[in-house]
């Protein structure tokens, strides 16, 4: 394989752009030539009439001043004309090592930074052709994480990554969609490495009658049944009425977890932090991090000399956790000026608790924690639901609550909540992994009005969803959000549309629940899914 003709640096993730190497921060640079620019400009302005009166214009005629601003005129225009002056300066200024730019500018490189090998050489910049780059990246020269930055082109680089893995595996990803997507806006946000992107089909369940509004629910799965369940259980609720919910608390979590040589001094913090005077400085401290960001309260759980600090904080119309975690950061570093003996372990000690069943999530809450009800006619019960009040209320007691309590669940006490979160998680751009704590969910089902009304609730603590960052900036997924009224930051009330989607969440897992408890206490779900969940496309008889 003919090699690459371009000249290299070690480790070029953790090389600095060329503007990085001025004795200046560049924005400073650039600042100072605009005003000079503007400034000399806006002086000379007036006086263009009396310069041009001096009989063959020279140097006697004009002061000190004139002069000085003329100089500073040319020059900071000769600045802005040579491209803010790198061309002609960057010859001539050392670059220091790659290791101490690293160790300088930790805060701001990219992730590969802190974890590349330094055996890559990785070329300035990756002329050829492709064949020749895809070589290059299957003989280690060029690796594959550093495509997007040396070919300026984050589609180019996908599908050189893409044929690189191919030839490596020796099998295709025909089947594996990679045209018609904007890679660009996934670059550095959402996806590293990419070598194209998985169809999703977005069912819509509704409208589903939820406060006073209807809503057209969209869900991405490819489980048979599930939309068209969810879609019979908010025509049921929409007949009967619509759904309530109500927020009961919305709060993102963050737990860091320090060590101390001996408990009583952990235990000194914790005392500290539950003082409300200090609670008071300690919020100032974590507020000023972010626009959005409200330190609420903190919690504090003591192992030993181990002091675990559950962070409670109001982030907006975000999910989070980023906003969370650099406020907790700031918190630490102001901590440790009067606990100079405090040693962080980890930002995260697992006591927020992310992505992991927790009894804290199920009892104290994360994110929005939302209850959801209605009220289901005797008539609407049989002519939708195809089943009685009694039924469905004897099966709840039997299967959600005694059957998972049997199981040990921890905040399962429901028939699927899991299946809806997920879908609208997916369709608009949340965390699916935040599915875990998300989907705690108690159903209640019972009779009232002398048994001809049910009456059904889920209660839901931990709903972790945001309209602003992660996924929600993706066309299909913004899109989707729209469809709910809730793309975007909330302009009159901060955090109002993240709520709103946290409630559209509850109303759509309580029409959920209500249309698969009716299915199994009518015994429909064996026969629905055979209908609508199973399929013999390219399955052999043998195989059925």
């Amino acid at each position: 394989m003919a090699s690459l003709p371009a000249r290299t640096t070690r480790a070029r993730a953790c090389a600095p752009a060329p503007p990085n190497v001025l004795p200046l921060p560049m924005k400073l640079l650039n600042i100072v030539a605009w005003v000079v620019f503007l400034l000399s400009a806006y002086h000379l302005w007036p006086s263009t009439e009396r310069l041009h009166s001096i009989p063959h214009f020279h140097l006697k005629g004009l002061s000190v001043l004139d002069l000085s601003v003329i100089l500073a005129f040319v020059s900071s225009l000769l600045y802005l004309f040579c491209f803010f002056g790198i061309p002609f300066l960057q010859p001539d200024l050392p670059v220091p090592p790659p290791s101490d730019i690293c160790l300088a500018n930790m805060a701001e490189v990219e992730p590969e930074c802190t974890g590349m090998d330094e055996k890559f050489i990785v070329p300035e910049v990756l002329p050829g052709s492709d064949e020749e780059i895809v070589n290059a990246v299957i003989s280690g020269e060029v690796p594959s994480h550093a495509l997007e930055k040396q070919l300026g082109n984050s589609r180019r680089a996908a599908s050189i990554r893409r044929e690189a893995i191919q030839r490596t595996i020796g099998r295709t990803l025909d089947g594996l969609p990679i045209n018609n997507f904007d890679y660009d806006s996934i670059l550095g946000r959402c996806c590293e490495l990419p070598v194209g992107y998985v169809q999703l089909p977005v069912g819509v369940a509704g409208p589903l009658l939820l406060d006073g509004l209807e809503y057209y629910v969209p869900m991405a799965t490819t489980e048979g049944c599930l939309v068209a369940s969810t879609n019979r259980g908010c025509k049921a609720i929409t007949e009967s009425g619509g759904a309530i919910s109500t927020i009961l608390r919305d709060g993102m979590t963050r737990a860091p977890a320090v060590r101390f040589e001996t408990a009583a001094r952990a235990a000194q913090l914790k005392f500290f932090l539950e003082q409300p005077e200090n609670l008071e400085t300690i919020a100032h401290i974590f507020n000023r991090s972010s626009r959005y960001a409200r330190l609420q309260v903190i919690k504090c759980g003591l192992a030993g000399r181990y002091l675990y600090m559950r962070f409670v904080c109001g982030t907006g119309d975000a999910m989070g956790m980023n906003m969370v975690s650099k406020g907790v950061q700031d918190v630490l570093e102001f901590l440790q000026d009067d606990f100079p003996d405090m040693e962080v372990i980890s930002i995260s000690g697992n006591y927020c608790a992310d992505k992991k069943p927790a009894a804290l999530n199920w009892i104290e809450g994360r994110g929005k924690s939302v209850v959801c009800e209605a009220t289901i006619k005797e008539e609407i019960v049989k002519k939708v639901l195809k089943t009685d009040v009694a039924s469905l209320v004897e099966l709840n007691v039997i299967k959600n609550l005694a059957g998972s309590a049997m199981a040990g669940a921890m905040g399962g006490f429901n028939a699927h909540a899991s299946n809806i979160v997920t879908a609208i998680f997916i369709a608009t751009g949340q965390d699916p992994a935040q599915n875990v704590e998300s989907s705690h969910c108690i159903t209640m089902m019972e009779a009232v009005n002398g048994g001809r009304i049910l009456h059904v609730s889920v209660t839901m603590p931990c709903i972790e969803v945001g309209t602003v960052g992660g996924g929600t900036h993706l066309s299909a997924q913004a899109a989707c959000l729209d469809l709910l009224g809730v793309k975007g930051a909330s302009v009159d009330s901060p955090g109002a549309n993240a709520r709103r989607l946290a409630t559209i969440v509850a109303g759509a897992v309580l029409a959920g629940e209500l249309s698969l408890m009716s299915a199994l206490a009518a015994g429909q779900l064996v026969k629905s899914h055979m209908k609508y969940n199973r399929s013999s496309k390219g399955i052999s008889p043998k195989d059925i």
